[in-house]
């Protein structure tokens, strides 16, 4: 059991390692061209991935002044709000997003980044809404 642990470990590590690889990637792209969104994105998507909430949430918020009419930028705002306890804002970006037209309800319902959102009143209100439109959540 030990070995496997240690293993796991080092699996662990070099999963890190080429994660801050990407990371460092993106960000020479990103200082090259601060709008380009395909690499904002991806970015935001690594420092999630690696734990680095307030950064990737810097990049949602970018995103969503690029992307204004884009669901996906605003969902992922809302996750990124969620991820760092600004559970006023994520309603507010989750709600924006809905209004664009986010529409993966059952992602909605079981995506991890949300997690501590599913447990906020206004997460019960949202649920009403969708359900006021007939959409079936879970």
């Amino acid at each position: 059991m030990q070995a496997k642990n240690s293993s796991e470990k080092k699996l662990n590590r070099i999963n890190q390692r080429e994660l801050d690889t990407k990371i460092e990637f993106m960000e020479g792209l990103v200082r090259r061209d601060p709008d380009y969104v395909d690499a904002l994105q991806l970015l935001g998507d690594h420092y999630t991935q690696r734990g680095r909430y307030t950064d990737g949430l810097q990049v949602d918020e970018r995103l969503a002044r690029l992307e204004p009419e884009s669901p996906l930028v605003f969902y992922n705002l809302a996750c990124s709000y969620s991820l760092t306890d600004q559970f006023d804002r994520t309603a507010l970006a989750l709600e924006k997003a809905l209004q664009l037209g986010y529409a993966d309800f059952k992602w909605l319902a079981r995506d991890p980044d949300l997690k501590k959102f599913r447990q906020q009143p206004a997460y019960r209100d949202i649920l009403k809404k969708i359900r006021g439109r007939n959409i079936k959540v879970r």
